[in-house]
Formats: structure tokens, C-alpha cells, sequence
């Protein structure tokens, strides 16, 4: 029998079934426990001497929800019907989490049941609420870091253990969209306000024992099995209901555009479960699950955004034979937005910070930064008066270089010029220790030419981080030529402590993300000059799921940043400079004094709040709409491929060096279409073939850059697949 979960039975015959995953941090789901789960459950309702169960955690935190190997798994063992092994697997939970909820109960009198209560000690996500959600009473530790909810639409899933059924049986569609169509997960105080747990407790095990001990055959029966239950908000065919429901998928349709299948097959899981008695929707809810785990989108996007996110976080790249480099004295050289952000994230992680600026009231502006943004935490409630005053305790602004004497990591955040870069380098390096690793937060700047400026090139390295820094969840780590394994275990292990997900690549100008989503900006831009309304163009953007069209990123990044980079790498690339096209655009706008959202004016216009209006009357002047229009499907297709096929160059050069890094860094980078797993995920589903051929026809049509490179050429002669060539 599987260990994860254990029963005693006490002097009072109450049943304690204790969840404790051996050798892993949380615990996870998996069929193997799930059957033992199952026998004691039957040993709680068959044992006549057992009066009631609680389930509880054997850990701080009581679940973080399936373990999606699984679900591949349940795939791979059904052989020619996956589909049916899939179904199956998933009803055998619902079986299972149901002889929880009935408890031994007659089936028609619904007497003669057994309580059965949780009592979470901390986080309780995914299936992990699922299973309480079957108990007749959520009992809840006070634990203000605790997360509760169901997240499973973040990786492309949704609840598919009866946690979609139930919840919006206990709360109502319309409360219970914002858990399940934004994965909203929630403090346990804010839990049991909402109605999704019963009560929170400085000590839930005895209230729970209390409540077992006392519990009626009526406080056992879910409101679902009584007679003339009705769904909070009402069903979809009552008027409130129906309102309710074309509210919800107006909803769904505006913020997924219809790109996203895993919330359109949510919505139709709980329209066509509220139709139908609970076991019914039950088998509902399985057969859309089903439906999603089939889908091609919903396997990468669970590779992506579960498997190969949690491998890279826990190490998957990083050299083994380092030694722990953990970070104990930050050094953060320049005090503006990204180093701010940086110094609050560092001490966050209970990590010494000397921030670093020219001037003493710059400096201190940076650590005013970080106090505010711990103001709005203490707000809403994620932080304390006390521990904004400990983290802020660590970070130290300061104009004097003298104190980074004792740091082990210095981060440079200043302006992007190298020669700057180049001359704090050297000024650094003159007073730090000669263990010390040089980091560079460059986006653009190419990080062996940046280590020229170093004594200690091999200890010199890129660690690029996005902005905001606070949301953020990618770090890319850029390798120079000269870098050794202990500087990228240092920046790993730096990643791993502000709990980021970091990649690692190598050195070239753009590095990765900026590499793929420049061409992605100017591609936009490009189908302007053409004629090509950008509405059209930020609308087909949004329907494949970026977060952002192309021209509204131009205007959220400012202009005369794409103006300043554009001059920067022209200068470096000479002849072979590919882009003036775009930059006819770009510098017309600048010199306009368009420099987009920080004035009040770009391709949008704005109100004195910054709110866009609409799309500058000026555009249309300058660049009228031509009277042939591309099809959707060719403006899509410009979008996507022009970043897909520089990911496959930076796979061919080796700038990429691990293919899942390909994938994550797009979707956490820059929000490359999450629902296609990533760039590389997005060409396996596509075909190869089909792929290579599609670039050839856009390249004959628009230009080089679609020309496929070697790689996708010699794949796609034989329809190879890119993780079946370069899974590690």
C-alpha cells in the first residue's frame, strides 16, 4: 500500500487519515495514494468502532494538488484509447471524492453517514481543496501565508476532481468564476469570508474534534443532495441565472479572445452542469476535462508551464559539481526602477542589500520605493508592519562603494550604455572581494563585450531581469565566452532564493527573449507602414494570447527606447542591419514628440490619466489603409513566426542550450502565447513540415526574415518533432 497517507484511530474513535508525501516538500496527488485513500475511507465507514475522520496534513501546508505526470500517465496507459483512459482515471477520483462526501450514507434516505472533516494547515491548491470541498466541513489553521484555491487554469487545466461542480454549487457561478476562470487563489480568513472553507481556527484540530463529536446524520448532507437545492444565482434557464451566464461568457470571449481552450471548456463544464443533478455534472465536469487533457494545447502548456517550470526552478541547468553560492550581501549599483526593484525582492528574500547611487537622495528613493510597494502589502493584507520594517532593515542606500567590500553577488542596474557600464565595472571591482561575481542587468548589450571592461571576465555574467521586477517571474542569465560554472551557479542560486524562474543562455547581442520579441514589435510596426490598420493588428496579437498587441507594447516600452536601441544596433550590425523599415516609423514618431504612454501621446492618444482613447488620427495621415488587406491567418501567422523562427536560430547557434528554457522564457518573458506551451511546443503542434513550408510561402510573400532556418528544413523533411529530438 502507498505510505502518503496513514490512519490512527484514537481513544475517542475518531480516525485521523494523515496525507504525507515521503521526500517531497508539499504533498501531490498521485493515483497510487489515491487508491490508498480510498481503502481507508472504506476501513472509516466499514470499521463500526471508528465514529468519525478528520484528513489532515502530516506537513506545514496541506496539498499542492495533482501531480501532472499522471495525467500523461493515464494517457500513455490507455493505448489506442487515451481519450477513455483519461475519462476513466478522471470518474475514479470523482468516485473516490464522493464516498468522502456520502460518508456511508443510504443512498435514498441519506442517513447512517460517518463525519468526515479536513483540517488544513496551510496551502491547500488544486486537488488539494478538491478533496476538502468533498468533506462535510473545511476547518482551516489562521495561517495568513496560506493559499487556498484552484489555480489549474494557470497550466492550461481546469478542476476536474469535482472541484468545478461543487464550487459553483456552494457558491454561485458568478462568485465562483473568479477561483476558477482566474485561478484566484486566497488568504484562509479571505476564504471562509468568500464561503469556499467553514472556519479558521488557532487550533482547527480541535475545533474539528469538537465538531465530529457533535455533528447531526443533517449537518452531514451537502446542500446538493437535498431535496429542492437550487445553485446560489440560479440556473442557466432561471432570468438571474441567465444573465449570469452570458455575463460569464462575454467574459471568457473578452479576456481570452478565444485562445485560451482550457476556460472556454470551464464555462461549458459549469453551464451544462447546472443543467443536470449533481452526479450528472459530475460526469460532466470529467468529460470536458477530458476533452481538455486531449487537447494538444493543454500538453505543452502542462510541459511548459508545470513540468519544465518546476525542473528549471529546482536546478535542471545548473552545474552539479558547485557547490551551494547562496547569496548573503547584495550589491546593487544604480537605485532607478530595476535597481529598486531588485534591493526589495533581494531583502525579501532575507537577503543584505547595499543599494548603490550617485546620489544619497537617489539612493534613498530606491529604498522608498520598496517601502511603498510593502504599504500596499500591508493594505491588503499579505504583509505586517513587522516584517516590512525587517525587510527594509536590509537594505542599506548608500553612495559609498566601500561598503559592497564584503558582498558576494554585485547586480549592475545602470543606464544602458557601455561605456558607463564599463566604467562602474572598473570602479567596482576596485573594492569588492575577488570572489565577488560581477553580474550586468543589460537587456541589449552583449556580455563579453560588457566583460571586456573586467579584470575577472570569468567571474562576469548577465542576469537580465524584466520589468516590473516585484511581477515579473522570468531572470534570464546570459553565459559570456569567458564565464566559468561557479559565476551561473552563483546567479542559479541567487534566482532560486528571490524565487524567480531562471533560464541560462549564451552570449549574443539580444540574448534570448529581447531576440525573439524586438522582431515581434517591428513586425507590427512593419504591417502599419504597409497600410495594415493596427487595430487589426493588436487584435489579431490578443487572439492568440498575447497579453499585449504589438503596437500597444511599442507605446507601453516608450518610443524613443525602440529609437535609442534601434541607432545602437544599427551602429553594430552595419550593412547587414535588417530593420530600417521599421525604424522609418519609429524615428517619424519620435521626432513627432510621440514618444508614447510616459507623454501622453504615441500610436495611442491619452487622457490627462494616461488612458488610451483610441489610435492617433496622425498614424492614418501618415500611413493611409491599403484597399487589399491581408487575411487574419497572414497577419497571425507574420506574428508568430517571426518570433518562433528566431527561437529555432537561437536553438541552431546554441544560444539556446536547453530546449524547456525556449519555451518558459517565452510564456514568463514576454507572454508568447501561453496556451501553445512556447515557441518550440508551438511548431511541434503545428507540424514541422508544415511549418517549413508556411515559412517558405511567408518568406516569398514578406521577406527574408521568414526564410526557415537549416534546422526547421531538415526537420520538417521528415516531420521531426523538436522535443522529440532535444528532450533532455
Amino acid at each position: 500500500m502507498n505510505s502518503d497517507f496513514s490512519i490512527v484511530v484514537d481513544n475517542q474513535a475518531i480516525a485521523t487519515i494523515t496525507w504525507n508525501c515521503e521526500k517531497k516538500s508539499m504533498n501531490v496527488l498521485s493515483f497510487e495514494a489515491l487508491e490508498t485513500l480510498e481503502k481507508l475511507i472504506d476501513q472509516v465507514i466499514e470499521d463500526k468502532n471508528i465514529v468519525a475522520c478528520i484528513l489532515t496534513s502530516g506537513k506545514k501546508d496541506f496539498a499542492a494538488g495533482m501531480d501532472l505526470n499522471v495525467l500523461a500517465q493515464l494517457k500513455q496507459s490507455a493505448g489506442e484509447n487515451p481519450a477513455e483512459g483519461v475519462f476513466n482515471g478522471v470518474m475514479k477520483m470523482h468516485s473516490v471524492l464522493r464516498k468522502i462526501e456520502l460518508a456511508g450514507m443510504d443512498p435514498k434516505t441519506k442517513k447512517g453517514g460517518k463525519p468526515i472533516v479536513s483540517v488544513l494547515p496551510g496551502t491547500a491548491l488544486g486537488i488539494g481543496l478538491e478533496i476538502p470541498l468533498s468533506t462535510h466541513r473545511i476547518f482551516s489553521a489562521n495561517n495568513s501565508k496560506a493559499k487556498i484555491g484552484l489555480p489549474e487554469i494557470l497550466v492550461g487545466l481546469f478542476p476536474g476532481a469535482g472541484g468545478t461542480t461543487r464550487l459553483v454549487r456552494k457558491l454561485g457561478a458568478m462568485a465562483a468564476s473568479t477561483y476558477l476562470l482566474e485561478g484566484k487563489t486566497v488568504t484562509p480568513g479571505k476564504a471562509q469570508t468568500a464561503g469556499i472553507i467553514d472556519e479558521v481556527n488557532e487550533d482547527p484540530m480541535t475545533a474539528a474534534r469538537a465538531w465530529v463529536l457533535k455533528a447531526t446524520e443533517t449537518d452531514l448532507i451537502k446542500p446538493w443532495d437535498q431535496k429542492g437545492f437550487k445553485i446560489p444565482g440560479g440556473t442557466p434557464y432561471t432570468p438571474n441565472g441567465f444573465m449570469t451566464f452570458v455575463g460569464a461568457s462575454a467574459m471568457v470571449n473578452g479576456k481570452t479572445q478565444g485562445a485560451f481552450p482550457a476556460a472556454k471548456a470551464l464555462l461549458s463544464a459549469v453551464y451544462e452542469g447546472a443543467l443536470v443533478p449533481f452526479d450528472l455534472a459530475l460526469k460532466v465536469e470529467a468529460r470536458w476535462f477530458t476533452n481538455i487533457i486531449m487537447n494538444p494545447s493543454s500538453s505543452a502548456t502542462i510541459r511548459s508551464l508545470f513540468l519544465n517550470k518546476t525542473a528549471l526552478e529546482k536546478g535542471a541547468v545548473r552545474p552539479k559539481e558547485i557547490s551551494d553560492q547562496s547569496v548573503k550581501k547584495l550589491g546593487v549599483l544604480g537605485a532607478g526602477m530595476m535597481g529598486a526593484g531588485i534591493a526589495l525582492v533581494s531583502a525579501q528574500a532575507g537577503i543584505d542589500v547595499v543599494l548603490i547611487d550617485q546620489t544619497q537622495e537617489s539612493a534613498d528613493k530606491g529604498k522608498n520605493f520598496a517601502e511603498s510597494h510593502l504599504n500596499k502589502g500591508i493594505k491588503l493584507g499579505k504583509t505586517s508592519e513587522n516584517e516590512k520594517e525587517s525587510i527594509l532593515s536590509k537594505i542599506l542606500p548608500t553612495t559609498d562603494l566601500t561598503a559592497l567590500s564584503e558582498a558576494d553577488l554585485i547586480v549592475e542596474a545602470v543606464f544602458e550604455d557601455l561605456k558607463i557600464k564599463s566604467e562602474i565595472t572598473k570602479e567596482v571591482e576596485g573594492v569588492i572581494s575577488e570572489n565577488c561575481i560581477f553580474a550586468s542587468n543589460t537587456s541589449t548589450l552583449p556580455i563579453t563585450d560588457l566583460a571586456k571592461a573586467s579584470s575577472r571576465p570569468d567571474q562576469f555574467i548577465g542576469i537580465h531581469f524584466f520589468s516590473p521586477v516585484e511581477k515579473m517571474r522570468l531572470v534570464e542569465i546570459i553565459r559570456g565566452k569567458q564565464t566559468n560554472n561557479t559565476a551561473v551557479a552563483k546567479a542559479l542560486d541567487f534566482v532560486g532564493q528571490i524565487k524567480k524562474t531562471p533560464i541560462v543562455v549564451n552570449d549574443a547581442r539580444f540574448f534570448y527573449a529581447n531576440r525573439c520579441i524586438i522582431p515581434y514589435i517591428n513586425e507590427g510596426i512593419r504591417m502599419v507602414a504597409e497600410g495594415i490598420p493596427p487595430s487589426m493588428v493588436n487584435n489579431a496579437a490578443q487572439m492568440l494570447g498575447f497579453p499585449v498587441g504589438p503596437i500597444q507594447l511599442v507605446d507601453e516600452t516608450s518610443i524613443d527606447l525602440g529609437a535609442k536601441i534601434a541607432r545602437a544596433t544599427k551602429a553594430a550590425m552595419g550593412q547587414s542591419y535588417p530593420d530600417d523599415a521599421v525604424d522609418e516609423v519609429i524615428f517619424w514618431m519620435e521626432q513627432n514628440g510621440r514618444l508614447g504612454r510616459k507623454s501622453n501621446a504615441g500610436f495611442f492618444d491619452y487622457d490627462d490619466k494616461g488612458k488610451r482613447t483610441g489610435y492617433w488620427p496622425g498614424l492614418r495621415d501618415k500611413y493611409p489603409y491599403s484597399k487589399n488587406q491581408p487575411s487574419l491567418l497572414d497577419v497571425q501567422h507574420r506574428l508568430m513566426f517571426v518570433q518562433v523562427l528566431e527561437a529555432v536560430r537561437a536553438l541552431e547557434e546554441g544560444v539556446l542550450m536547453d530546449i524547456r528554457e525556449g519555451d518558459v522564457g517565452a510564456i514568463l518573458g514576454w507572454g508568447f502565447a501561453p496556451w501553445s506551451g512556447g515557441p518550440l511546443s508551438w511548431l511541434d503542434i503545428l507540424g514541422t513540415a508544415y511549418a517549413a513550408e508556411r515559412c517558405e510561402q511567408l518568406c516569398s510573400s514578406y521577406g527574408s526574415r521568414f526564410k526557415p532556418p537549416s534546422l526547421l528544413l531538415e526537420m520538417g523533411k521528415t516531420g521531426e518533432e523538436f522535443y522529440s529530438r532535444f528532450a533532455t
